[in-house]
C-alpha cells in the first residue's frame, strides 16, 4: 500500500518513512508543501500523512485544495499544535485523523492501517478469499493449512489485489500502488510477478483465485467466473 508523507523536519520524516517501509508500506516523502501537493494531485495513495507547518504551502491549504478537488484520500494531520481548536480546525478542513507531536511511531502505523481498512471497507485485519487467508498485521498468508512464503513485493501485490477483491485491477494501478518507482505497468513486470503469485498460491493443485481479464488487468475472487 502506498502512502504520501509530507513533513519538513528531516529527522522525523526519515524515522516515519523507515518505520512505514519496515511495516510493508511503499512511501513517497517530501519536505515542502508544493512538492507534496504535486504528488497528491498526480499519484494515487491509500493514506496521506500531512504536517501542518510546511514551507511554501501549509498543510491546511493542501488539505483544503484536495478536498475542493473531491479527492477522498484519507489524511492524517500531524502537528505540535495540540489545542482543541487546532484539532477541530484540521478535522473541519477535511482531515480523517489528527496526531499530536511527539507521538509513538507504532501509533502512527496503527492509525495508517485503520484508515486503510476504512478506505477498503474492511472491518478486520484478516482478509479471507475462499480458502486463502491474509493476515495484514503479521504479513502471513495461508491457504488451507499451508503457509505461503512470499517476497515483500509479492505480498504487496497480493494484499492490494485482495483489498480490491472482485474488482478488475489494471496493471497501471498495480504498478502505482506496489512499486516504489511508480512502475505504471508499461513493462511485463506485473505479469511476471502475477505468475509467481499464482505458482505459489496454487502449488498443491488448488483452484486459481487470480484471473486475467483480457485487455484490462487482473481480479482476485473466490467466486466462480
Amino acid at each position: 500500500m502506498r502512502c504520501l508523507l509530507i513533513e519538513d523536519y528531516l529527522p522525523l520524516r526519515d524515522n516515519m518513512r523507515e518505520c512505514l517501509v519496515e511495516e510493508g508500506f511503499v512511501v513517497d516523502d517530501c519536505g515542502a508543501g508544493d512538492e507534496g501537493l504535486w504528488s497528491a494531485e498526480n499519484h494515487s495513495y491509500e493514506v496521506i500523512i500531512l504536517d501542518i507547518m510546511l514551507p511554501v504551502i501549509d498543510g491546511l491549504s493542501i488539505l483544503r485544495r484536495l478536498r475542493k478537488l473531491h479527492d477522498k484520500t484519507p489524511v492524517i494531520m500531524i502537528s505540535a499544535r495540540d489545542s482543541v481548536e487546532n484539532r477541530v480546525e484540521g478535522l473541519n478542513a477535511g482531515a480523517d485523523d489528527y496526531l499530536v507531536k511527539p507521538f509513538a511511531l507504532a501509533e502512527l502505523v496503527a492509525r495508517v492501517r485503520a484508515l486503510n481498512r476504512r478506505r477498503y471497507d474492511r472491518e478486520s485485519h484478516i482478509i479471507c478469499i475462499a480458502d486463502l487467508q491474509i493476515d495484514t498485521l503479521r504479513k502471513v498468508v495461508t491457504r488451507g493449512e499451508r503457509e505461503i512464503v512470499l517476497t515483500r513485493l509479492e505480498y504487496r501485490m497480493l494484499e492490494y489485489l485482495a483489498h480490491r477483491e472482485d474488482q478488475t485491477v489494471s496493471r497501471m494501478e498495480i504498478g502505482e500502488h506496489v512499486y516504489q518507482d511508480h512502475d505504471s505497468g508499461n513493462s511485463n513486470r506485473v505479469d511476471v510477478y502475477i505468475s509467481y503469485l499464482r505458482r505459489k498460491l496454487n502449488s498443491e493443485g488448488e483452484s486459481d483465485l487470480i484471473r486475467t481479464v483480457r485487455g484490462l488487468g487482473y481480479v482476485i475472487s473466490g467466486r466462480s467466473p
